[in-house]
């Protein structure tokens, strides 16, 4: 009998363990079988399939394995907790793209009569009748930007697998802000009028926008860390002034280095190849191509996510690329052990993946506020969180995001929730080996490769770069940010840092060790690692900062933080504090102010808070000084200042070494190994060769 039970067990797991496999191929048919020899043609017949094979049992696994084409996506498409266990996934490593756009034939393609406002005669301005093309929904551009909600994207063109931009001035970088002769509303003063801005400009050909249907202007018109996108709504050519048509949060500003902006979807400045133009009321497109072999031509349509995975656990999607949508690739929300891995995010409007619930885009244009959640979206999630810092995105638990790329995206990388702040209960989700660069071509602040919020998540064996803002952007506790290869970052902002939290002494518990981080501008004030208004409770140990902005580390006025074992090497600053929390951000100490309500907000002096982080229960008494802080047994080398603060605020220790010598100049991780170890001979104990990818190619 016993062993009558032991084999029904063993046919019993077996029989969780094999999974059935459908096939799906460009070339098949949704009348066919779904074998390899007679595929389907959908994807949405595989997922009907696999649910018929599985029947009532969710533990059931099925496989879909997609062959080699192009997929085009209309539709968003929904995975419940019954499609548990099922495996997507590219057949044999075949090249499967899920497309959220419209394909146009290249003979579509006309050669225009515009003329080109530019000296090289070599350029071509072709056209393509999009309402030929059946294209009637071109998008409509919005305000995007800090504070402001994520969101779709308009209407873009993909030329040969690459985004093209609105015709803009200038072609490259920005011009400064002219002189403000009326700053307009300011939304982050509670003035919420939404009056424009009138700005002077000098150059002649902006006369030339005036007639103009739809001309916008973007760039950082204040505060160097807040980007924003406006339209004009009236250029006077007499007067050399232009008026906004909205406020933007801090109200227009000038003469700061970063106060920059630029003109975009502008016919008239449609010169240069890589510029496209959308003229609505004729449902023509415009550009002008930077190669002469023109192989594809993608305009974007689809505005939801991809794939929206909730409630299910035991999901795989493998070796896929998301390409040519307005809006995001994947959202994950109430998730166990689902998986993506090996998956490419390239040319869509939004970020690449969501891993929680986001909040409904707010009506008004609020720093902060709160919002009603909702799966699918990020939205005014930041501003909700600004609020509800204990908000439970319901991230799920378990999940991984592993050997994927993203690149090309309108608006970061990855959103990755799970964890609860009030019981401290980790989500264990994952962002591993992971390639993000050129992800931030729409929205730009605080629009990072990796959001981390909740409890208890990793970012481990990363590489991040060409990033005009931060790269990893903080939010909750206890999170682990390892193995990272991040550099030049923060190439746009001022007072930012390529890992940045802040303004909440109750997010403790974060570490961050065995990173590189190289290569950040120092003209601005930028940072490694920026702990803004007080924030507390960072652990970082046994890190390299190469050339890592203008202060390596910025501790803003925070407590209880410790830096062991790290390399400061050619830097500006090493370490700054001070005590902000005495002069002007005193505010947030203010009796039922705002830390106040946070920390009370997780129970601050009662379990599980005040048994994982005693310091807290008496964090007011001394909360205007920071204390409790520790550097030590750090290596500083070719750092002109090696702390700015008190000593006592840093807690430095005599046990930091201090070092002049000539050492030569590198320019990436593997150049840094080859030409610093010897000198440096240290860096030894750092690990250096696991930092970053892990045999990932490029």
């Amino acid at each position: 009998m016993i062993k009558f039970l032991n084999f029904t067990l063993l046919l019993l797991f077996a029989n969780i363990a094999v999974s059935q496999t459908i096939y799906v191929s460009t070339s098949g048919n949704d009348s066919a079988k779904g074998t390899i020899k007679s595929p389907y043609n959908s994807l949405e017949k595989g997922l009907q399939r696999a649910l018929e094979i599985k029947g009532t049992d969710s533990r059931k696994k099925v496989a879909i394995r997609l062959r080699e084409g192009q997929y085009n996506i209309h539709n968003s498409i929904h995975l419940n907790a019954k499609y548990s266990n099922v495996t997507i996934e590219a057949y044999q490593n075949e090249a499967v793209i899920l497309s959220g756009g419209q394909t146009i034939p290249i003979e579509s393609l006309k050669i225009s009569d515009l003329e080109i406002p530019s000296n090289d005669q070599s350029l071509q301005i072709f056209k393509i009748d999009l309402k030929k093309e059946g294209i009637s929904n071109f998008g409509a551009l919005r305000n995007v930007g800090f504070s402001r909600p994520y969101g779709p994207a308009w209407g873009e063109l993909f030329v040969n697998e690459k985004a093209m931009h609105l015709a803009r001035w200038p072609n490259a970088d920005m011009v400064p802000m002219g002189k403000v002769l009326e700053k307009g509303s300011v939304p982050r003063e509670d003035d919420f009028a939404n009056q424009g801005g009138i700005i002077q400009y000098d150059s002649v050909r902006i006369n030339n926008w005036a007639k103009e249907k739809n001309v916008w202007i973007s760039g950082y018109f204040n505060h160097g860390y807040a980007d924003d996108m406006v339209k004009i709504s009236k250029i006077d050519t007499l007067e050399k002034t232009f008026t906004t048509a909205s406020a933007t949060l801090y109200g227009y500003g000038n003469g700061k280095p970063w106060q920059k902006w630029y003109g975009i979807n502008i016919l008239a400045e449609l010169d240069a190849p890589g510029e496209y133009y959308i003229d609505d009321e004729k449902g023509v497109l415009y550009f002008i191509s930077d190669t002469k072999n023109i192989s594809s031509l993608e305009f974007s349509i689809l505005e939801d996510p991809f794939f929206q995975i909730e409630d299910a656990e035991g999901i795989q999607i493998k070796g896929i690329s998301f390409q040519n949508s307005r809006g995001m690739g994947i959202s994950m929300v109430n998730t166990k052990n689902v998986t993506i891995d090996a998956c490419t995010f390239k040319n869509l409007g939004s970020l690449g993946i969501t891993v929680g619930k986001g909040v409904e885009p707010f009506s008004e244009y609020r720093h902060e506020g709160s919002g009603i959640p909702k799966n699918g979206i990020v939205g005014s999630l930041l501003q909700h969180l600004y609020s509800n810092t204990t908000f439970n995105r319901e991230g799920g638990v378990n999940n991984k995001i592993i050997n994927c790329t993203f690149s090309q995206l309108g608006a970061g990388g990855v959103s990755l929730g799970g964890g609860d702040r009030l019981t401290l209960e980790a989500g264990n989700n994952l962002v591993e080996n992971c390639l993000f660069f050129d992800i931030n071509r729409i929205e730009k602040s605080y629009r990072p490769a990796v959001h981390l919020t909740g409890v208890g998540n990793k970012v481990i064996h990363c590489e991040m770069y060409d990033l005009p803002s931060v790269a990893i952007l903080m939010h909750g506790n206890n999170h682990t940010i390892e193995y990272n290869y991040i550099h030049d970052v923060c190439l746009e902002v001022e007072d930012m840092g390529a890992i940045y939290y802040g303004r909440d002494p109750s997010e403790r518990g974060t570490v961050i060790r065995y990173n590189y981080i190289a290569n950040i501008p120092d003209e601005y004030n930028t940072s490694a690692v920026y702990h803004d208004d007080a924030a507390c409770g960072l652990i970082v140990t046994d890190n390299v900062f190469y050339k890592a902005g203008k202060l390596n580390v910025l501790i803003g006025g925070g407590s209880n933080n410790i830096y062991e074992n790290n390399f400061f090497i050619e830097s500006k600053v090493g370490v700054r504090t001070g005590n902000r929390l005495q002069t002007w951000a005193k505010w947030v100490l203010d009796d039922g102010g705002l830390f106040q309500t946070r920390m009370e907000a997780v129970n601050y002096n009662e379990s599980p808070y005040v048994d994982q982080y005693p310091t807290l229960k008496t964090y007011f008494e001394k909360a205007e000084l920071p204390t409790g802080n520790v550097v030590a047994e750090n290596v500083f080398i070719n750092v002109k200042e090696v702390y700015i603060g008190k000593k006592e605020w840093l807690g430095f220790e005599d046990s930091n070494l201090m070092e002049t010598m000539n050492l030569p100049n590198v320019t990436s991780k593997k150049e840094f190994i080859s030409r610093m170890v010897d000198k440096i001979p240290a860096l030894k104990k750092i690990p250096l060769e696991e930092i970053g990818l892990k045999n990932k190619k490029r």
